[in-house]
């Protein structure tokens, strides 16, 4: 009998809103809130985005740097990710998320979280909806062991994230053959792991992964009313 598993995205497949910026902005009124008045630098980051000098990685990085610092000690850092992570609970977790995570645990599969997000943070909000594993975009260690701006590894974002579920199931020793896995994202970004998926699920999709999954006949799923 295969072994069942749940990968589910987080930013708006999981979460009304996304979390990324909302997680610097709350990191730098615990720690450090003179760093909100370096806000108008993080225009200057997305400008060089939208003309292409920097890709998403980078993009994290910088605003990283700008909100939170260079590094900070993890002790530090864990009383923000954990306020941070109950508000997210009691404000950003849409009811039919949870009612799926629900059924899903009622049904034997195993609850992954893959996302783009930083595992820092992630990990706290996935501990809290009962998920056992979470694949994300790491963060690097200095050698006194605090948190640094730099992304250690890939940004867990389209193809990279399924690279990355794949070596998670190596490690994990889990044979691709040998589970059965239903994936659900609300992103274009992640048509490869849905088509990758055995049971793929659009949740809360825009437009452009609507009509892939009906082109493809997925399951949609729209957990936002």
């Amino acid at each position: 009998m295969k072994a069942t598993l749940a990968i589910y995205d987080m930013d708006r497949t999981i979460t009304r809103r996304a979390t990324y910026t909302p997680f610097l902005l709350h990191a730098a009124r615990r720690l450090a809130p003179w760093r909100l008045l370096l806000a108008p630098l993080a225009l200057l980051t997305l400008a060089a985005y939208g003309a292409r000098l920097v890709d998403r990685g980078r993009l994290k990085e910088l605003n990283y740097r700008i909100f939170i610092g260079r590094r900070v000690s993890a002790e530090r850092l864990e009383q923000a990710i954990e306020s941070f992570a109950d508000a997210q609970l009691r404000t950003n977790i849409m009811p039919g998320a949870r009612a799926s995570i629900a059924r899903d645990v009622a049904a034997g599969r195993r609850l992954v979280l893959a996302t783009a997000s930083y595992r820092i943070y992630a990990a706290a909000i996935a501990r809290r909806l009962g998920f056992s594993d979470v694949i994300a975009t790491e963060t690097g260690l200095d050698a006194d062991g605090r948190v640094v701006a730099r992304i250690e590894g890939e940004n867990c974002y389209g193809p990279s994230k399924l690279a990355m579920i794949e070596a998670w199931l190596r490690r994990e020793g889990l044979d691709r053959d040998a589970v059965h896995i239903r994936f659900y994202s609300d992103h274009i970004s992640d048509a490869c792991v849905h088509r990758w998926s055995d049971e793929p699920v659009a949740a809360n999709a825009h437009d452009r992964l609507v009509r892939l999954a009906r082109a493809e006949g997925w399951e949609i799923h729209d957990w936002r009313r």
